[in-house]
């Protein structure tokens, strides 16, 4: 069970469900939206926002029509995302100004982040959403060939570039991020960076280094930011984090010290924190006005299923 009618649980994650059926499970060539007819749909990021169809007072949504989007003129990148309930699905990149040509009530832009807090739009569009954010950003960064440094071509819908000068593929990257609840007994680590809002902790977090398993990157991550050792690892759920194309993978972790020594330059404080203590924090009525992320982060998951007992027993623990 992860969670009741009024406790969130997997279901409140961000930009973790979506009805898109990818481009890499058709066969042949990729489609063309001038090929696609009336019915395809096109996702419109004008710089870092999405533009929304979103009448007052319903839930809105990214899969504008052909018509719709035209209205921004010509698209610097478009690529095939795939297809939702049979209709293909395209994404198309425009620059910033362009959301003043989508102006309320008909229409909203939004980023990202303000997207998944407000429930803009239906979970099962987030993914979608996140997908086409973090594939065209990487076609804004990869346009040249990193081996030769020529120009480089969109190919395969938009999943690859490739360069005519030396031969090379490219494809868009996805960057692991391990972030754990570490825990000891009746009590967990949390932490806050520098650029936390006030009175805010979280889980501890960190890339996965080249060549490192997830278990020993959560391990390495706890050390280096907190000097706490860790022993067993377990994951635990996952989240798509696209700024820009992050993967969270979410594991309990089994500390095995307790004394803690932050890095400045890695966080500003960690501390111990009690199961009475999280819920008071998730409540947000801890006395010291602490707080965690909220429920569309996977580290309100972590905290909750720790609460809530989804989260098993420590191993070796008679409870």
């Amino acid at each position: 069970m992860t969670g009741s009618p009024t406790t969130p649980g997997r279901d409140a994650l961000a930009y973790a469900a979506s009805r898109l059926v990818r481009h890499s499970a058709e066969f042949g060539p990729a489609h063309a939206l001038t090929d696609a007819g009336p019915d395809a749909r096109l996702v419109l990021m004008a710089g870092e926002t999405v533009i929304l169809r979103a009448a007052p007072a319903e839930t809105g949504t990214a899969l504008l029509t052909p018509n719709e989007a035209g209205r921004a003129g010509e698209r610097a990148v478009e690529i095939y995302l795939g297809r939702v309930e049979g209709r293909p699905v395209f994404a198309g990149a425009v620059p910033g100004e362009a959301a003043l040509l989508f102006p309320e009530p008909g229409h909203r832009a939004l980023d990202l982040r303000t997207l998944a807090t407000e429930g803009a739009v239906a979970r099962e569009e987030q993914g979608l959403i996140a997908t086409a954010k973090s594939v065209l950003a990487w076609h804004a960064r990869h346009r040249f060939c990193a081996n030769c440094g020529s120009p480089t071509t969109i190919a395969a819908g938009g999943f690859r570039r490739e360069c005519e000068a030396c031969g090379l593929h490219h494809f868009p990257r996805t960057d692991p991020v391990a972030i754990m609840l570490v825990r000891r007994g009746e009590t967990c680590l949390l932490g806050r960076g520098p650029h936390f809002k006030p009175g805010m902790y979280s889980c501890l977090a960190g890339f996965i280094e080249p060549g490192e398993t997830v278990e020993n990157a959560v391990r390495r991550e706890t050390r280096e930011e907190t000097g706490v050792a860790v022993g067993a690892v377990a994951y635990h759920a996952s989240q798509p984090w696209p700024f820009p194309a992050s993967l969270m993978i979410g594991c309990v972790a089994e500390a095995v010290s307790d004394d803690i020594r932050t890095d400045p330059e890695e966080l500003e404080d960690a501390r111990w924190f009690s199961r009475p203590d999280v819920a008071r924090m998730i409540a947000g009525n801890h006395p010291e006005g602490l707080t965690v992320p909220p429920a569309t982060a996977i580290a309100h998951l972590l905290l909750r299923d720790w609460l809530d007992g989804v989260i098993g027993p420590a191993p070796g623990s008679t409870a």
